[in-house]
């Protein structure tokens, strides 16, 4: 498409309309100006802290596009921040209904608005308050919704009662992106519904499957599915789930924290399953 910028610092913005296909599927678009024979195909990053030189990195002008096979619900979800993550941006383009929630909001009127509660990476390592708002977390859960607690190392952790059964953390992690997945319980919900999990869904994964798994749990949890790296013994603590009252406590030390943003479809149709478990799709 043609462009005509006047002067240094313009802008010029041009709209494109991309067709999926009908078959789910992924692909790249590469974007491109061309200004007499000068092609312009980079992003420019600049990396800016107090602590050192300020840094400029060139990327390929690229986006990921992925159509889903995914099923969804309509399940509200509050998310509290941890870290920081993309996890939120990519529930809502999920199609899902998202509110951060901040500690101070943590009270049993305002967790009645949602049928998620989703903590971020590291949540429990840099929210102090947190250790205040179990007891409301997991009457949450007791009352029929779904608590997902992604990943937290396990050397400053602001409370040690972070599930409502015991729960021990560790180093244990799977580098390999593509380890063989065994699933220990076929059957369960969280591998059926409303997506079938496969081993297809474990493919393509980006830097590791996850980190920082539980090496100990109480017997009220499940573990789901099982992976090495090469030589090493099979780890069952990526996804565990238990009944608490009428709801779900989920935890979780798969990445999807790289695997969402990656635009990874198995790690998206997983999430999805793992939501959906209290609130049945209509």
């Amino acid at each position: 498409m043609p462009f005509a910028i006047a002067r240094k610092g313009g802008e010029e913005t041009v709209v494109f309309t991309v067709e999926p296909p009908q078959n789910a599927d992924a692909t790249s678009a590469k974007i491109v100006a061309a200004i007499g024979e000068n092609v312009f195909d980079k992003e420019q990053i600049n990396i800016t802290y107090p602590h050192i030189s300020k840094q400029v990195v060139l990327t390929p002008a690229e986006v990921k596009l992925i159509k889903l096979d995914i099923k969804t619900g309509k399940e509200r979800i509050a998310y509290i921040m941890g870290a920081g993550d993309e996890v939120p941006k990519s529930l809502t383009q999920m199609g899902y209904v998202v509110s951060l929630l901040k500690t101070d909001e943590i009270t049993k009127e305002k967790l009645d608005e949602f049928d998620v509660v989703m903590t971020g990476i590291r949540a429990y390592n840099t929210i102090k308050d947190l250790a205040f708002k179990q007891e409301l977390l997991f009457d949450f859960v007791s009352r029929g919704n779904t608590m997902i607690v992604q990943y937290n190392t396990l050397g400053d952790l602001v409370t040690p009662h972070i599930a409502p059964y015991p729960l021990r953390l560790s180093r244990d992690r799977v580098t390999e992106e593509n380890a063989e997945v065994q699933f220990l319980v076929p059957s369960h919900p969280i591998l059926n519904y409303p997506n079938k999990i496969t081993s297809a869904d474990f493919k393509g994964w980006q830097q590791e499957q996850g980190l920082y798994y539980p090496n100990e749990w109480g017997e009220q949890f499940t573990p789901l599915i099982a992976s090495a790296d090469t030589g090493e013994t099979p780890k069952k603590g990526a996804l565990l789930v238990a009944q608490h009252g009428k709801g779900q406590y989920i935890y979780t030390g798969l990445s999807f924290f790289r695997e969402l943003p990656e635009g990874v479809p198995g790690a998206f149709r997983l999430l999805a399953n793992m939501i959906s478990q209290q609130k049945p799709i209509k």
